[in-house]
């Protein structure tokens, strides 16, 4: 038998066609199921595997995807879908009408669906009346209909009927991964690698390249470094330190700009009380000093965004105030001040609600004395930056007498201690949003803490109204007055640190493929528009 060397996690004995993008990044997705997927890797492969009724355009619009016409009623509840003809599932039935309404009411039933579920929460009933249409009612109209539309990926009724609510749905791996999009689930291996192959045959946009491996490495200068020699062709992600090395090689080019979806960098308190841990997966292990405003607020004066910008980043990013990200456009309230970075009002903050060193070893204790102001701090081992802001942060907490142990996780154990468990005192994560600011601001919400979607336990009932307030909202400058109050609740109850919003860095070859998509408002190589679009160099 003959043994394969495998370097950085490549294929063993996969022979891949001169038709074949390799894509390298430092993640993978948490699972393959629409319904239960919480990592970005996750959607990407949703994007080329799936439909939807809506996409989100590299200009920042929503336009059709699987629908060709649309109508809603005068008063904005009932909202009728013409589908494309032609559209077909990878095994070979046709997707009809009937299977967008399955899609949309199993999201609808499935209540342990972390995200999907809550898109559909004005839904009030969904009905195929023809093969081609689809009937939405909403309970009420909302503001943001088409941006609930955008990852409610359609799934074939054939498949998925046999997986009905409860674990059946939530346990369902989806190996196969079957849909109607312009690649087709081939090969996959967690942690290591994904193989989808082009679908010939899609009723919109057939794929020019053979195939696509998204390749998995736990190094970051191995995936710069498999750039540079060939093994990959286009890398999703880097650390910043690489620019200036890349830009230099005459066979790579750098693209850098807006994500496509706005992302952003949270540091997340966990300040779950008595009240508000989840009475059946709760450990709410959090320090008690985290429910101390106070301590929030100096570890807020204490953190120098600038410089975690200037040295993680090397200045590719902006300092951040909240979970709504400054390219969000009118949503980002962009009157809010921030917490200045001043060590010497975080010490006295402290000193003066009774966080004293009174030992002498350089590390504050609780003003009764019951133990130190030291915080188990983890971060995802994929982000690729966060170790060095989690060093950054260390010292910066450090000269103000807090401590932290550090410590990095596989991102399915970080989200395991994450929520609903709460059995962390900070976490360094992130988040990509939608086009509209619905979702994000729910993440604050008391009715998210049991879901898993409140990352911090966070409750305010004066905040919850105003969530609600703000779903129902028509008129467009009422929202954002509502969207902008929200944001300055959260920035005055600190149960985040946002230390910044942060630009995408991605790079190719220009000597395998052509036809990149480097000229829109938003990057993002790994987006369907260009991995559709590009050609084999010959």
């Amino acid at each position: 038998m003959k043994r394969c060397l495998i370097i950085g996690l490549m294929l063993c004995g996969m022979a891949l066609a001169q038709g074949t993008v390799r894509i390298g990044w430092a993640g993978s997705p948490d699972t393959l199921n629409p319904g239960t997927a919480v990592l970005s890797e996750a959607f990407t492969l949703f994007d080329l595997v799936y439909d939807s009724l809506f996409n989100l355009e590299l200009d920042g619009s929503i336009q059709p995807e699987l629908v060709d016409t649309y109508e809603v009623s005068e008063d904005g509840t009932v909202w009728t879908f013409k589908l494309h003809e032609g559209a077909m599932f990878h095994d070979g039935e046709p997707l009809t009408a009937a299977d967008v309404a399955f899609s949309l009411d199993y999201y609808k039933a499935n209540e342990d669906f972390p995200f999907a579920n809550g898109y559909t929460s004005y839904f009030d009933s969904i009905e195929a009346a023809d093969d081609s249409t689809v009937l939405v009612t909403l309970s009420e109209a909302i503001p943001n209909m088409l941006s609930q539309l955008l990852y409610l990926y359609i799934l074939p009724e054939h498949i998925w009927s046999s997986y009905p609510a409860g674990s059946a749905a939530t346990e369902f791996e989806n190996l196969e991964m079957i849909g109607s999009g312009p690649f087709k689930m081939t090969e996959y291996k967690q942690g290591e690698y994904v193989r989808l192959s082009a679908n010939k045959d899609h009723y919109a946009k057939a794929p020019n390249i053979d195939e696509i491996v998204f390749q998995t490495f736990g190094s970051q200068d191995v995936l710069v470094q498999a750039l540079r020699t060939g093994q990959v062709d286009m890398i999703t992600e880097m650390p910043n330190t690489a620019v200036v090395s890349l830009r230099n090689d005459p066979n790579i080019e750098l693209v850098i700009g807006a994500p496509l979806s706005p992302s952003v960098r949270d540091i997340i308190f966990n300040v779950t009380n008595s009240d508000t841990c989840p009475a059946d997966d709760g450990i709410c292990s959090g320090h008690p000093a985290l429910l101390d405003l106070n301590v929030r607020q100096a570890l807020a004066h204490a953190t120098d965004k600038l410089q975690i910008i200037d040295v993680a980043l090397l200045g590719l990013g902006t300092p951040g105030t909240g979970l709504i990200m400054d390219g969000m456009g009118e949503w980002f309230n962009s009157s809010l001040e921030d917490y200045v970075y001043d060590p010497e009002a975080a010490n006295k903050l402290l000193d003066d609600a009774g966080y004293l060193d009174s030992n002498g070893d350089g590390v504050r204790e609780m003003p009764d004395g019951s133990r130190d102001l030291s915080f188990r701090f983890y971060w995802p081992n994929d982000v690729i930056e966060a170790p060095r802001v989690a060093e950054l942060l260390s010292q910066m907490w450090g000269d103000i007498g807090v401590k932290l142990e550090l410590q990095a996780l596989d991102p399915d154990a970080l989200t395991s201690v994450c929520c609903p468990s709460f059995d962390f005192d900070i976490i360094m994560w992130g988040w990509s949003s939608d086009p509209d600011p619905g979702f994000m601001l729910s993440v604050l919400t008391s009715d998210e803490i049991p879901t898993g979607t409140s990352e911090t336990g966070y409750s305010n009932p004066e905040y919850d109204e105003l969530y609600a307030a703000q779903a129902t909202e028509l008129d467009p400058a009422k929202r954002q007055e509502i969207v902008w109050q929200m944001q300055a609740i959260m920035l005055r109850d600190l149960p985040y640190i946002i230390p910044y919003y942060q630009q995408q860095v991605q790079a190719f070859r220009t000597d395998r493929f052509s036809g990149w998509i480097t000229d829109a408002t938003k990057v993002a190589l790994e987006d369907p528009s260009s991995l559709t679009q590009i050609e084999a160099i010959q």
